[in-house]
């Protein structure tokens, strides 16, 4: 193989291993999450989670997860199976006061855990 050769061939080498970088690299933004991802929520605030649900970003078509008991607080995690759908994801948790907080646009393609953090007394 001529010289000339061996640099095109490494040429196509190193662009295809580029494409393949930026490919992987590439935000989701919106596309299909992976069946069966799982998702990990922390509680390290004072109160316990007694309920979460799931949705597409901007919609109400809320999807409870099953628990199984509340989740106490103080550093206790759950894990939980993501339900089939898009990447950006609204989390609604309801803690045992009946405080109800919703975090919106969570990439849970991207993000596959969660800290739930005690709000400062004011």
């Amino acid at each position: 193989m001529t010289s000339h050769r061996i640099a095109v061939v490494f040429f196509i080498a190193i662009a295809a291993t580029l494409t393949a970088a930026c490919a992987a690299s590439t935000p989701h933004h919106d596309a299909p999450a992976e069946p069966g991802s799982f998702f990990r929520l922390v509680n390290a605030t004072f109160d316990s989670v007694t309920a979460v649900a799931v949705a597409p970003t901007g919609s109400d078509a809320f999807y409870r997860v099953d628990l199984g008991q509340p989740l106490q607080g103080g550093l206790n995690a759950a894990t939980f199976r993501v339900p089939p759908g898009h990447c950006l994801r609204d989390l609604r948790v309801t803690f045992q006061n009946r405080r109800v907080e919703q975090l919106s646009a969570i990439d849970m393609c991207r993000i596959h855990g969660l800290r739930l953090d005690a709000r400062p007394t004011r």
